[in-house]
């Protein structure tokens, strides 16, 4: 039988990563409402599998610069389901598309911008092995549309959680949108949706 042993302050420190992702879920619980649309959780508050990174989760969106658009304001279209496995994440959780209808999956964020401009567009995602190397963000702006294919195994480079798609112009009000999808993706990989983040850009 082989036994672990760990150090008193390396046992608190696990320990207070579990309280705060219990108290993040259960503050989150009685502010943020699941999307109705999406596949309940399976994972039991604290369940995470890598714990050093609870402390990059950003519990409310609305604690963020510019425009935050949180996976419970998108559009699903397929089964996406709802995950607090692997940190980090923004607001209650993130979506996969369980590995399954691959190429009829797609969650869309729709800002409303209160000014025509230019804004860096950044999409959050938690990121490990087990993600698409090859995922399709489409991103609908006032030039037309632009589509990149980001690898979700690898660690976004704000905060750990955001990356940078580009800056595009967009016009005011609802006409603009981002767009996550899994056409194309890996039938063994997973694709994430969490958030997507608009930064105006002086030009």
């Amino acid at each position: 039988m082989i036994r672990f042993c760990f150090s008193v302050e390396a046992r608190l420190t696990f320990r207070l990563w579990l309280l705060f992702v219990l108290i993040t879920a259960v503050m989150a619980a009685d502010v943020l409402k699941p999307h109705p649309k999406a596949v309940p959780n399976i994972h039991p508050p604290g369940e995470v599998d890598r714990p050093e990174m609870v402390k990059f989760n950003v519990a409310d969106a609305k604690a963020l610069p510019g425009i935050v658009v949180d996976e419970m304001d998108a559009e699903l279209v397929g089964d996406w389901q709802y995950s607090t496995h692997t940190p980090p994440y923004v607001g209650l959780g993130y979506l996969h598309d369980m590995k399954a209808g691959k190429g009829n999956k797609s969650v869309t964020f729709t800002p409303t911008l209160l000014k025509a401009g230019w804004y860096e567009v950044r999409l959050a995602h938690c990121y490990n092995v087990r993600r698409s190397t090859k995922t399709p963000v489409t991103i609908h702006h006032a030039d037309g549309d632009t589509t990149v294919r980001i690898n979700q195994q690898q660690e976004p480079e704000h905060g750990r959680l955001f990356r940078t798609l580009g800056t595009f112009r967009f016009d005011a009000g609802r006409v603009g949108w981002v767009r996550v999808s899994n056409e194309g993706t890996e039938p063994d990989k997973v694709v994430i949706a969490d958030a997507v983040q608009f930064l105006p850009v002086a030009k």
